[in-house]
């Protein structure tokens, strides 16, 4: 009895241990805007390239490309300091509505996926194609109009670039497939994942809008969905941000990338969620379409960086935010 009890204390001990260890937000900041910085735009993707500058995407800019913003953060509580706009950087081809990016430190290059024509290509950095692009399994050409791939992100660590459709194909529900591909631009993993139903009848969009790589192999994943009224007062914006862990071998593994999805998919833990609006107090409405990790705090902590699409500060209302969460990173330790 007494072996047991020791025993089952130890598990305690390592549950507790490993509970308090995992990831965590820890600070969410206010959203903050910089109209003298950052034009109006459709900002739809971001992602770090070092140094405190990003390059972003807007899907309505007038030519295929990216901007480069440098984006100070406090080093102890993670807010925005100062915005530099250092400009647009383009690839002399017409927008192909562009809606992810991400930053390969293996190669120095980043890629984009732009809905038109559903592909992800390699750009320099200053802006001009490189001629490769990922190879797309032929299942995702069934992917409709501009519900196709929206998110983007790269996993340095697992050398891994992660993608999915915003919206299910047809026929598959509300389960999109996750996909990787290796930096020899060929499929890898696919995996299935479940959005949650829907908050709302007839939302304006709903879907995963942005995918984030973290540390372990696992991936941070937005589902957001809106909500526009008539007279626009109470329309909102509903984000939820959840975990995933691909290399956990989730029941939900496909095996044929172009075949029906099994009945189970990966599973998925909220971090967070968090709803902006517009009522008769508060404007402060953020359709959020793009997020990457930023800069480690001097505590240790990780920052999640995200910004909003305000389709060019539409009615002279909606704003182009940023907003800031800070993440206590998953780590196990015994």
């Amino acid at each position: 009895m007494r072996r047991f009890v020791i025993c089952l204390a130890l598990v305690i001990d390592h549950f507790s241990i490993c509970v308090a260890q995992e990831m965590q937000v820890i600070k969410e900041h206010k959203q903050q805007k910089f109209p003298d910085e950052i034009p109006a735009g459709n900002y739809s993707g971001i992602t770090l390239m070092g140094d405190d500058r990003y390059a972003v995407v807007s899907d309505k800019s007038e030519e295929d490309g990216f901007f480069v913003f440098r984006i100070l953060l406090d080093s102890v509580t993670g807010n925005i300091i100062s915005v530099e706009n250092e400009g647009f950087r383009s690839s002399g081809m017409r927008n192909r509505d562009s809606e992810g990016i991400a930053y390969v430190p293996d190669t120095q290059t980043l890629f984009v996926s732009g809905e038109k024509g559903n592909e992800i290509k390699e750009y320099t950095l200053d802006g001009q194609l490189t001629g490769r692009k990922l190879a797309i399994p032929a299942v995702f050409a069934k992917a409709k109009g501009n519900l196709g791939f929206e998110s983007l992100t790269y996993d340095a660590e697992q050398k891994l670039f992660w993608t999915t459709t915003e919206s299910a194909l047809p026929g598959e529900g509300r389960v999109l497939r996750l996909q990787s591909f290796g930096l020899d631009m060929e499929p890898k993993g696919q995996f299935l994942y479940e959005m949650d139903d829907s908050l709302s009848e007839r939302p304006l969009v709903m879907g995963v809008s942005a995918i984030c790589a973290l540390d372990g192999g696992r991936l941070l994943v937005l589902e957001r969905e809106a909500k526009v009224t008539k007279l626009k007062i109470g329309s909102w914006v509903h984000c939820k941000l959840y975990v995933v862990n691909p290399t956990a071998k989730p029941s939900g593994t496909l095996t044929d990338t172009d075949g029906t999805p099994s009945e189970k998919a990966i599973t998925k833990e909220l971090l967070t969620e968090f709803r902006t609006k517009i009522n008769l107090t508060r404007r402060n409405f953020a359709n959020y379409e793009g997020m990457c990790m930023g800069p480690r705090l001097a505590d240790g902590s990780r920052t999640l960086l995200m910004i909003a699409d305000s389709q060019d500060q539409h009615g002279g209302i909606l704003r182009d935010w940023l907003k800031v969460l800070v993440i206590k990173p998953y780590r196990v330790t015994e």
